[in-house]
């Protein structure tokens, strides 16, 4: 019998037609009268008939798919996401998965996110994603609610300086007093917390200023209460 010379030799740059990815023949081996190659980083051994000279299959594959992809969300967009309650994201990237088989084929539309109260990156799909304000209203939007948010603290602290201020001194209430001190110090310095990671992430002089605000007033009040309490 005529004795069958392999297909492909050693250093061989080879394509795996199932995936197409391309690789180096490192060492072919003789099965029962069949070839099978090793390949550089990659694991087992394959057939003649799974493999391609990277010659041939670029001629048979010299037309390029076309692939249109359409973004229902983008950079800068405020979101919400599915399992995360009324937490805002932004969008800080997006990017998109292509899959192919020889009977299938689908791309996947993946999008990373920012959480705003503390920057945790997350990825979600669109079908996980709601939108809140789009790229071009969404400072508007966050203005809008660091006003409501601001003015909520406010009447909050304003509420407990009152109380404060309504309660006799004895030695029982000035536990309390200080623990409600404390409360009121502690809220401040969220407002102040807030603003800081949202100067940081829009580099905006407005919350900058609220920054400062918080700080005269936080000063004057343990200074004003210092030989109060």
């Amino acid at each position: 019998m005529e004795e069958k010379n392999p297909k492909f030799k050693v250093g061989d740059i080879v394509v795996i037609s199932l995936y197409g990815t391309v690789s180096k023949i490192s060492k072919i081996k003789s099965l029962n009268g069949n070839f099978a190659y090793e390949l550089n980083n990659k694991e087992g051994l394959y057939l003649e008939d799974t493999l391609e000279s990277i010659l041939e299959y670029d001629d048979k594959n010299t037309n390029q798919e076309s692939l249109q992809v359409e973004f229902k969300y983008y950079f800068g967009d405020l979101v919400q996401v599915k399992g995360y309650g009324k937490d805002l994201f932004k969008i800080v990237g997006l990017r998109t998965e292509i899959w192919r088989y020889k009977k299938d084929a689908w791309e996947d539309i993946i999008y990373e996110l920012s959480r705003l109260s503390d920057g945790e990156w997350l990825e979600a799909s669109e079908d996980e994603i709601t939108l809140i304000a789009d790229h071009e209203h969404a400072p508007i939007f966050l203005q809008k609610l660091d006003m409501i948010y601001v003015k909520t603290k406010e009447t909050k602290v304003m509420e407990m300086l009152q109380s404060m201020n309504k309660q006799r001194k004895t030695e029982k209430e000035l536990l309390r007093l200080k623990r409600e001190r404390k409360a009121i110090i502690d809220g401040l310095l969220d407002v102040y917390n807030d603003y800081k990671y949202l100067y940081e992430l829009f580099e905006d002089e407005e919350y900058k200023n609220v920054m400062e605000l918080v700080m005269e007033n936080l000063s004057k009040f343990t200074s004003s209460k210092n030989d109060e309490l």
